[in-house]
């Protein structure tokens, strides 16, 4: 089981409507990880924590799972 490294929650697979979302948003420069740092790169997948607040990114079959690279789901779900 794959754990959020900041909270310990549980992770899951995003759903593919949520990644197309993100990478959308991704695309007009509208994504920051939590560090403040941009996301440039389309993701190939993405995990979310159980409590649907943040995202971890997958890209090239990598999953990023550091606190500092957490994506808050407000920014490209509309979300709280």
């Amino acid at each position: 089981m794959l754990l959020c490294p900041e909270s310990r929650q549980p992770l899951a697979l995003a759903d593919a409507s949520a990644v197309s979302a993100l990478n959308k948003a991704i695309s007009t420069g509208q994504v920051k990880n939590v560090a403040g740092e941009p996301i440039v790169e389309s993701v190939d997948a993405a995990l979310i924590r159980e409590d649907g607040q943040v995202f971890y990114t997958v890209i090239g079959r990598i999953p990023r799972l550091t606190k500092e690279e957490g994506v808050a789901a407000s920014q490209f779900l509309g979300t709280s």
